[in-house]
């Protein structure tokens, strides 16, 4: 899978930029890291899914992002990162439609050669407006500093989204991303007030190790025809991320999910393969 590797060379660069013009890796009033995110699943998962690949070549669905999701059950509403959608008939709404390459562009992403070779090797997905029947819905969540004060609301803002998409359509499949951070400092960009750099002190690991463990907590579901709540697939990664222009690396050893864990990133992507592939032949 090379989408941890995009995700860390990528935030690895200043692509944010405050209100005070200084530049940061990771901002949390900005959805960049999130829209890098989901580029990096969706464009693993295209790889992953023949389905998938052949409904992009034969037209038959688009990608679109900041999709709003309406739950018909409670009248919720959502923005969604990235989504997979049937493309737009006579009466469907006109939401615009995006190809992975024009998303790399946009969201600054940083491909090496294999991936620039491999994104010119993908079919290239319809662009103009995409239909209103979404198939996957992409939802990506940092946890990145405040750990245990943070835990609360990432956990309510991810079992929200499962819910809305699930509440709009049952069949669609709702795929999480959640990375940790393990950096033991950190710069939040709303205290840099002085001159000199506040830096924030995590108690890692213990902190990395309790974000993961309240994941665990998430409901998920065995598949779109189950009758259950949850998430189809879900995985996190963590990542060394200090905020202060260094290098981002991936954690492969713990408390980072291993191989075997259902919440390994690869895991993630290939169970969402089987499921594209084995829920929409009929598309």
């Amino acid at each position: 899978m090379r989408g941890p590797a995009i995700i860390a060379r990528t935030l690895s660069a200043a692509n944010v930029t405050d209100a005070r013009g200084h530049g940061w890796q990771y901002h949390s009033r900005s959805d960049h890291h999130s829209k890098v995110a989901c580029w990096a699943v969706l464009f693993d998962l295209l790889q992953t899914s023949s389905l998938m690949q052949r409904h992009v070549a034969e037209g038959k669905v688009a990608f679109g992002i900041n999709r709003r999701i309406n739950d018909w059950t409670s009248g919720r509403k959502k923005d969604l990162d990235l989504v997979v959608a049937r493309t737009a008939g006579a009466h469907d709404e006109q939401l615009q439609a995006f190809d992975l390459a024009d998303l790399a562009v946009r969201y600054h992403l940083n491909l090496d050669a294999t991936d620039q070779a491999i994104l010119a090797d993908l079919p290239t997905a319809p662009q103009g407006p995409s239909g209103s029947t979404v198939l996957v819905a992409l939802e990506a969540k940092a946890c990145m500093t405040a750990h245990i004060k943070a835990l609360p609301r990432l956990y309510d803002e991810l079992t929200s989204s499962h819910a809305t998409v699930h509440g709009d359509n049952a069949n669609a499949l709702a795929v999480g991303f959640v990375m940790v951070n393990l950096a033991e400092t950190f710069l939040s960009p709303g205290k840099q007030t002085t001159v000199d750099p506040v830096v924030t002190v995590h108690n890692q690991p213990n902190d990395t190790v309790r974000t993961v463990a309240k994941m665990h907590e998430i409901a998920r579901r065995s598949g779109p025809h189950s009758g259950q709540h949850g998430f189809d697939a879900l995985g996190v990664v963590v990542v060394d991320l200090r905020n202060d222009g260094t290098p981002v690396t991936i954690v492969t050893g713990a408390p980072a999910p291993a191989p075997t864990d259902d919440f390994h990133y690869d895991r993630m992507v290939v169970r969402a393969g089987h499921l594209y592939d084995s829920s929409f032949g009929q598309v």
